[in-house]
């Protein structure tokens, strides 16, 4: 009896120790990654590399401002453009879960989601850069807005899905109309999951270059008009990283800096948002 005991004390050991050997070889890239990219990147950022633009070749300096502003007009105009859509695909999924419609758009955002990033940029260039005959934010933005929507969807529909029917059934009996029971009651409700879906799509789409090559383009001047080429941080850290010049290779790490601790703030918050603020019932 004894020896049996000891022999599941020392396979519970065993199995636990090779549990966490995975684990850490799983986790060991991500710390690597993160260890370089601070390693080399902190160095760079000061504040005329964060409040300065990129400048002409020859000329020492300069920094990423108007690739951050750009950035951040490419998330509003992506989160403009998908947020409403893929919340009101997300209801009528969850409001509609044995339709034909309901199953052909569940299909569908399966394979969106699985399309490459590279596909989809073509796409937006052959639907918006050809006709307007120029690269701009607009393309770069509906290239994201398109890359968001799968993520919104999908956890729009799963958040409603497990807010009880009662609260639902409950406000219709009550004599409020169908629309205001579902803006006023529903999404309430779910809020928490609504936002934590779409604080994962946009830092999903953050970090994103390929895309942006056919679309926004990039542009080493400042810009804020969206049917103009606009920079980003991803396109300056692809820029900067293929250039011959060591100096702009380190504030290509600068710029990888910035966005990991951009991308990666958003999934803490994102975290965060899901943990604490439960269905509302």
């Amino acid at each position: 009896m004894h020896d049996n005991v000891r022999a599941r004390l020392v396979k519970d050991i065993l199995f636990k120790g090779i549990i966490g050997l995975l684990a850490f070889v799983s986790l060991l890239p991500l710390f690597l990654i993160l260890y370089y990219i601070t390693k080399n990147g902190i160095a760079v950022i000061n504040w005329d590399f964060l409040s300065s633009l990129p400048r002409p070749i020859g000329e020492a300096g300069g920094g990423v401002f108007n690739a951050i502003v750009g950035t951040l007009m490419l998330i509003v105009l992506s989160g403009t453009l998908s947020i409403p859509c893929g919340i009101a695909a997300g209801i009528y999924l969850a409001e509609n879960e044995n339709g034909k419609l309901g199953n052909s758009i569940r299909l569908s955002v399966v394979v969106l989601q699985g399309i490459p990033s590279i596909v989809i940029g073509i796409v937006a260039y052959l639907w918006i850069v050809t006709p307007l005959k120029t690269f701009s934010a607009l393309s770069g933005g509906v290239a994201l807005a398109i890359m968001m929507l799968p993520v919104i969807i999908k956890t729009t529909e799963e958040t409603l899905k497990l807010v009880p029917y009662h609260l639902k059934e409950a406000s219709l009996a009550l004599g409020v109309p169908y629309y205001r029971t579902m803006l006023k009651v529903v999404l309430p409700s779910g809020m928490s999951g609504i936002l934590t879906g779409i604080l994962l799509s946009v830092a999903r789409i953050t970090g994103e270059t390929a895309p942006l090559l056919f679309t926004a383009f990039g542009n080493q001047f400042m810009n804020i008009n969206v049917f103009k080429p606009i920079d980003s941080l991803p396109y300056r850290i692809f820029y900067y990283a293929m250039s011959p010049y060591p100096e702009w290779h380190s504030f290509a790490w600068g710029a990888s800096f910035i966005l990991v601790v951009l991308t990666i703030s958003l999934n803490l918050i994102a975290r965060g948002i899901s943990s604490k603020w439960k269905i509302q019932y």
